[in-house]
């Protein structure tokens, strides 16, 4: 009978730790060193609505937009993935030249590989700095803002490089980038009635 106690024991111990201490204990952990990424990272407007998550991509068509990398779900987070395509596929070609057309690049001038081909989860939620630079002049007309202004807010909201980042190149967060600059058109336009 002592067996059987000492038993019972045990098992409520290991129950209170494993599923009651244990999950606390990391959830406290997790709202001390990282709060934003525990609540999903969501981003607000001016008005503190939400407007999306730091980590998501969203499909933004607008010329006064910084456009995201292409995705191969429609920017649908419940359906992430690829397109599947194999690299040999006239698919994809047909896709990269619609893109680079829609990006209307200048003379001479390269359309860097991320603003043509779609991430593997179709949710990448960042730009290579390169990127943003070549749709700077048309988010800043489409503003009828200067090109430094823009690119001003471009490079303040550029991230370091990291070793995971797109061959280590300076990544740009879309969403956060197209929230910045419609807080700036915001202030000119209070600015200048």
């Amino acid at each position: 009978m002592r067996d059987v106690i000492t038993s019972m024991r045990l098992f409520v111990l290991t129950i209170l730790v494993c599923s009651v201490a244990y999950p606390v204990a990391i959830l406290g952990f997790a709202e001390l060193m990282a709060p934003q990424s525990r609540q999903g990272s969501l981003l607000r407007d001016s008005a503190g609505t939400v407007v999306g998550s730091r980590l998501l991509a969203q499909s933004f068509t607008q010329p006064r937009y910084f456009w995201p990398r292409p995705s191969a779900v429609d920017y649908n987070a419940s359906a992430t993935g690829g397109s599947n395509l194999s690299p040999t596929n006239p698919v994809l070609a047909e896709r990269a030249r619609q893109s680079i057309e829609r990006l209307s690049p200048g003379a001479g001038e390269l359309v860097p590989a991320d603003l043509v081909s779609a991430s593997g989860s179709g949710m990448d939620p960042h730009i290579t700095l390169a990127a943003a630079i070549l749709q700077l002049p048309r988010v800043a007309a489409a503003r009828n803002l200067s090109q430094q202004q823009v690119e001003s807010v471009v490079r303040g909201h550029t991230d370091a490089p990291t070793i995971v980042s797109l061959g280590g190149e300076p990544l740009v967060n879309v969403l956060e980038l197209n929230l910045a600059l419609d807080q700036l058109t915001q202030q000119s336009a209070d600015n200048n009635p």
